[in-house]
């Protein structure tokens, strides 16, 4: 890579940094994850790779074909992307689900698979706190419910997870690719996992753990679904299947309390697919991914209509190309 790819990564990283370490400044200085001001904080602070991406992009960079660069565009061929779509978000939904029973066979996510009693005991306070009757639904109805509407978070949570999808799958990744798909996908993935600093070493996610052992947590977990989020960004040449996947994921991810036993302490570091446990069949996924040459980021036929005298960009890389 020459110095000039290197500058543009480099000036989007440090912006997407320095604007999570702002945004996280109330928490630090205030009541950290307990703040009223919590969801609001953290929601902003998934827009700031997306910030620093349309800052390099119309300022530093500044290419022709700004949508393509950053994967918002194009929307064809239109089978493709719905493919894409749809399997980035009921893999994540699946990645999500399967690590807890994997953690169970593992001895250690504590699951109660038949009277769901960690969500019973939920349901059951929440009725004594409202002074209301218990909800006439059999609790097996009720996680079915829950989990078939798994899929309408994609949507819910699209803004800010393609805030972040934006700059780190959208723009990043396609920036690392002359390093090699394999080793982009890895950058990426550290980077997008130390960017998470500002909250994860105040406890979130990793909320047993010292600040070291869930920062490290949170980089190995970013490596590997980033990488099926790189996936999907480089076979289907968009950050919108991306986004989907990430959304998905992040709406999944309170599964766990569903099918926990009651009284029983969650080890995050070792169960759900926050933990060690969980890494275990998305590392499979990505491995399947790279025998099978899933990775290889062949031309797509939908490139940018190119202007008199120049040639048209790859779809994924934003990369001028020739036939």
């Amino acid at each position: 890579m020459s110095g000039r790819d290197l500058r543009p990564i480099g000036v989007f990283t440090a912006l997407a940094f320095a604007l999570a370490w702002l945004f996280a400044l109330p928490l630090w200085f205030g009541d950290g994850l307990a703040s009223p001001w919590f969801t609001p904080v953290a929601t902003a602070t998934m827009m700031t790779p997306a910030i620093a991406a349309l800052i390099v992009v119309f300022f530093v960079e500044r290419p022709q074909q700004k949508a393509w660069t950053l994967g918002l565009w194009p929307l064809r061929p239109v089978r493709r992307l719905l493919v894409y779509s749809a399997l980035g978000i009921f893999v994540s939904i699946a990645l999500v689900l399967v690590a807890l029973p994997v953690g169970a066979l593992l001895g250690v996510y504590p699951a109660d698979f038949t009277n769901f009693s960690a969500f019973q005991q939920a349901l059951d306070e929440q009725a004594d706190t409202a002074g209301a009757a218990q909800i006439p639904i059999p609790i097996g109805a009720l996680i079915a419910l829950q989990i078939a509407l798994l899929p309408l978070a994609a949507f819910i949570n699209l803004i800010p997870a393609l805030g972040e999808e934006l700059g780190w799958r959208g723009w990043l990744l396609p920036k690392l690719i002359p390093l090699g798909t394999l080793p982009a996908l890895l950058v990426s993935g550290v980077i997008w996992g130390l960017w998470h600093a500002p909250l994860i070493l105040l406890g979130y996610n990793y909320p047993d753990a010292p600040g070291w052992l869930g920062l490290t947590a949170m980089v190995a977990m970013c490596v590997l679904i980033g990488a099926v989020f790189g996936w999907l960004r480089l076979r289907s040449g968009s950050v919108w299947p991306a986004a989907l996947a990430h959304a998905a994921f992040n709406g999944a991810g309170g599964t766990y309390l569903l099918f926990a036993a009651a009284g029983e302490h969650v080890d995050t570091t070792q169960a759900t697919v926050l933990g060690w446990s969980g890494w275990i069949v998305p590392l499979a996924l990505v491995v399947v991914l790279i025998a099978t040459g899933q990775f290889a980021s062949a031309k797509h036929p939908s490139t940018p209509p190119s202007k008199k005298g120049r040639l048209p960009a790859h779809p994924a890389t934003g990369q001028v190309t020739r036939e």
